[in-house]
């Protein structure tokens, strides 16, 4: 593969428009674009195939930044190759409002597959697209129809690589053999504090060949482009193994303060951008200039990705006359839409059906709708037999040599990875047509809690199928019962967090999950059995809030979720026959769901002149905005029993009653008692 001047003219325009871009905002990272510009050059130019005129083509490769803070090098790129993406925008980089923030954000600019910042997250993020297309590839891929074949590349530095979602990630990847990733590490010896030597000396390519990476070294990345190109092309034809390039490069290449931490996070000085431009043959006096001859290399290439998608779309029609089943449901999945008359599945129930776990009504929805859903796949973090994720008769996701499945199969084994799972479920559902979920204790999300809020960021469709939910997991004692987590992750802007009480619940937070497109939600279940409750339909659940118990002439509303709102049930009995206390219930299995809707729907739920008291064995921290006084546990829990521990923190039909007649006395000579609901505002924006 040969190269011309216009080739080395592009990379070094990249360069300058990232200094140029660091600069006008007096803030960024101009290092690393700098550095990586040639090897940038070289995949968008002669490997990657986009049409920047429909950056959603289903079959296009796909580009992860996990180095994010280098974004200056991708909206470049983006630029440059004709993306909706235009001078302007690069010079408001970093800027409010603009489509180039500090961090490549998937919803902001188009070509951004994936949100990353975070280090490591990208190419974990990485990993989860490529399961995503050796899954959709064995589904889809018939004889003669090579629909689905796109690679995904992903440039990381240093700093992915010492995160340890990355190794997680890059652990499963090779045991899976993602042949179709390809990762392209920058190696410069440069992190924020200095030299790599001070803190990052392992042997990172023998670490990822016992991975079961395959590994390529390019010693010289800032000029030798043919070699670079090479090893791009070894990492293609290697079928059955992930790849990883060793890419040794300058960062800063160029100023004068290249090779230092010096160029990593600031931007160049005026007399540094001015012999930059010199040396590269740019006038200094003029910023943002891109030559047409530049322009023109990379509309060429360009051109071939629209003509590429211009010869699948043919391949798609004719695949459609002989294939039209599978043509539909592609099309439908891409979409992000549903099957019509998909809901119909959810399991109903009545008072008279016995008590359940709901980590076991989790189960009976997940096998009930599996196969009316066939975009749903997902897994367990090790934890199959505890969190039941599993679906009778479903076939691993597993790389056919290893003869545990294959790449059509639907049931993931992620291992005792649970960051990894979070980062690899963004990028399956970012890589679009596929529902991701992922089982584990309720307190191991806490592991993930950097994923986990990047899907909430993404507006990506994950669930968390998350067991385990209270101290009602019992004997394994306060190292596993979850305190703080439902306030942590309630905090999450676009975050369902559920936590139903019953099977009508469980169905109604699966419902919601399933149609909320760029909303993520944690499902926390009960591992103790629960009673189906007399009041409880889907059709209220789903409206995250509901009164389960009406009273006339209610002294008190006890507002609970999950598995305390039975004993809620129980303590209104205790309350009218041991004190004249007449005592409504409300459940309430999801914060997010009932704060969207209409205030009048919120008042009548919870209304004015009754004195109200949350229940929950949980963090009290968010529950003074639904509630006038608050029953949780603000300490750690306790080993034994499950009964025994609830009895101990007097979570009992007794202990309810008694915080209810506090509650009472104390607000009984208050006037006007106004809801919590009753705010002057309840959001800034």
């Amino acid at each position: 593969m040969s190269f011309t001047d216009t080739d080395k003219l592009a990379i070094n325009t990249i360069r300058v428009l990232a200094a140029d871009a660091t600069a006008n905002a007096n803030s960024g990272h101009p290092g690393a674009p700098m550095g990586m510009a040639p090897v940038a050059h070289v995949l968008f130019n002669k490997f990657m195939r986009f049409n920047p005129k429909n950056p959603k083509w289903h079959n296009r490769d796909r580009f992860i930044l996990s180095n994010g803070h280098a974004c200056m090098l991708q909206y470049a790129l983006l630029h440059l190759y004709g993306y909706e993406l235009s001078m302007d925008d690069l010079k408001s980089f970093r800027h409010i409002d603009s489509i180039t923030p500090g961090h490549p954000e998937a919803h902001d600019t188009p070509g951004i597959e994936v949100t990353t910042g975070p280090l490591g997250q990208g190419i974990s993020n990485a990993v989860g697209l490529a399961m995503a297309q050796a899954h959709t590839a064995a589904t889809f891929n018939k004889p003669g129809y090579e629909l689905i074949d796109n690679y995904t590349y992903c440039f990381l530095g240093d700093g992915c690589l010492m995160e340890g979602v990355s190794s997680e990630a890059s652990s499963l990847a090779g045991h899976l053999q993602l042949g179709n990733l390809i990762a392209i590490w920058d190696d410069n010896h440069i992190s924020i504090d200095g030299d790599t030597n001070q803190a990052f000396t392992e042997d990172v390519v023998k670490r990822y060949e016992s991975y079961g990476w395959h590994v390529e070294y390019v010693h010289d990345g800032d000029h030798d482009l043919e070699g670079i190109a090479a090893a791009i092309k070894r990492c293609q034809e290697v079928k059955d193994k992930p790849s990883l390039i060793k890419l040794r490069t300058i960062i800063g290449f160029g100023s004068k303060n290249q090779g230092t931490h010096g160029v990593h996070g600031s931007p160049l000085k005026a007399d540094d951008i001015k012999q930059l431009k010199e040396k590269f043959g740019f006038n200094p006096e003029e910023s943002f200039v891109v030559p047409q001859e530049v322009y023109d290399l990379c509309h060429k290439a360009s051109a071939k990705g629209a003509a590429a998608e211009e010869e699948w779309n043919k391949l798609f029609e004719k695949y459609a006359k002989e294939y039209k089943t599978e043509h539909d449901d592609l099309v439908r999945r891409i979409k992000g839409d549903l099957p019509e008359g998909w809901e119909k599945h959810l399991p109903v129930y009545t008072p008279n059906d016995p008590a359940v776990a709901s980590r076991k009504l989790s189960e009976t929805v997940l096998s009930k709708v599996f196969d009316v859903l066939p975009e749903l796949i997902g897994g367990s973090a090790d934890l199959t037999g505890s969190n039941l994720t599993l679906v009778k008769g479903t076939v691993d996701f597993q790389p056919p040599a290893t003869k545990l499945g294959d790449y059509s199969g639907r049931y993931i084994r992620y291992g005792v990875r649970e960051h990894a799972m979070g980062a690899i479920m963004n990028g399956i559902a970012g890589y679009g047509g596929l529902i991701p979920y992922g089982g584990t204790f309720l307190n191991f999300v806490s592991y993930a809690a950097g994923a986990v809020r990047l899907s909430s960021l993404s507006q990506v469709r994950t669930i968390w199928v998350a067991t385990h939910d209270s101290i009602g997991l019992g004997e394994d004692g306060p190292t596993h019962q979850p305190i703080e987590t439902l306030a942590h992750f309630r905090a999450l802007p676009n975050m369902m967090v559920w936590r139903p009480a019953d099977g009508n619940e469980t169905s109604a937070a699966y419902y919601q999950a399933l149609v909320s497109k760029h909303t993520p939600s944690i499902i926390a279940l009960s591992r103790q059995n629960l009673p189906q409750l007399e009041g409880s339909v889907i059709d209220k659940a789903v409206k995250g809030g509901y009164v389960l118990h009406e009273q006339e002439g209610a002294d008190i509303t006890l507002v609970s979720t999950g598995s305390e709102v039975c004993i809620c049930i129980d303590a209104v009995k205790e309350l009218k026959e041991k004190h004249n206390i007449k005592a409504r219930v409300v459940s309430m299995p999801c914060f997010e769901v009932f704060d969207a809707q209409p205030k009048d729907y919120r008042l009548s739920v919870l209304p004015d002149g009754i004195p109200s008291l949350s229940v929950e064995v949980m963090s009290t921290m968010g529950w003074e905005r639904y509630t006038h006084e608050q029953f949780g546990l603000n300490r750690f829990g306790a080993s034994g029993a499950y009964k025994d521990v609830y009895k101990k923190f007097e979570f009992t039909p007794e202990g309810i009653a008694k915080r209810a007649v506090a509650t009472v006395d104390f607000w009984k000579d208050v006037p006007n008692i106004r809801s919590p609901i009753n705010r002057a505002f309840q959001q800034l924006i």
